[in-house]
């Protein structure tokens, strides 16, 4: 992954019950730092911005992580979502000088959102201990995600599966941006919408899963073993759920 790439994720942020509490968190989790402007905080780390976290706005709103997808004209992505099944939850609208922005539900009810970049670029690194590796969509409409996000993003995609579950890989121009699982109802419950999952790369999967019970957190789902490496679900002391990935390269 790279910054600015139109079509891929370019940036996540948390909405959060607790925002002090979360930067104690996944500063000591990822070794982040944080700064705070306004009731915004941006997470670096090594001096770059990976991520960022803000108070919930709505009543009832869960903490949750949100993955933005990089535009280069967030209005005509507003415009495709809106005529492709998609629903308009935020307009786009100008974050100072930093950029555009604007928040959507697909058709599947899966929320998310865009960022096109004036002065803030999104995130500056990835696939790296503690910064983004991979954004996830858990749809259980398959095909008509597929063709919900091609017809907004122009993504390609690339059958596979992953431990016998059928796996779709989301490319733009041939370059692997995100992924596509399918949420099966004997694994699902019924009360689970469908939804965006952030993954952090770390070192060491069970030391991670381990670290977050120790400062707080709880896991989801244990550490388990893929051909492209070790990862575990777990959840911030708020109940923001997220994944951590040791990759096997």
């Amino acid at each position: 992954m790279t910054p600015s790439t139109p079509g891929a994720p370019a940036w996540v942020d948390l909405g959060t019950a607790d925002l002090a509490d979360a930067q104690r968190f996944y500063c000591e989790l990822f070794g982040w730092s944080a700064e705070m402007s306004g009731d915004y905080v941006t997470f670096s780390l090594n001096g770059l911005p990976v991520a960022g976290a803000g108070p919930l706005y709505g009543a009832g709103q869960p903490t949750a992580w949100s993955t933005y997808i990089g535009t280069s004209d967030a209005d005509g992505v507003a415009a495709r979502v809106a005529s492709n099944g998609g629903k308009v939850l935020v307009p786009p609208f100008d974050v100072q000088d930093q950029g555009r922005m604007a928040a959507f539900l697909d058709p599947g009810g899966a929320p998310f959102s865009v960022w096109e970049p004036g002065t803030m670029h999104g995130a500056e690194l990835f696939d790296v201990p503690g910064a983004l590796t991979w954004n996830e969509l858990n749809a259980r409409d398959l095909d008509g995600s597929m063709a919900f996000y091609q017809a907004v993003f122009g993504w390609q995609f690339r059958n596979s599966s992953m431990s016998g579950i059928p796996y779709i890989v989301a490319k733009v121009h041939e370059t692997p941006v995100c992924g596509l699982l399918p949420m099966l109802p004997e694994v699902w419950p019924d009360d689970v919408s469908p939804h965006w999952t952030v993954y952090f790369a770390v070192h060491d999967c069970d030391r991670s899963t381990e670290h977050t019970l120790a400062i707080g957190g709880r896991v989801v789902q244990p550490p388990t073993t893929l051909p492209i490496g070790r990862y575990a679900v777990l959840a911030d002391p708020q109940g923001g759920i997220f994944a951590v990935l040791a990759g096997a390269r």
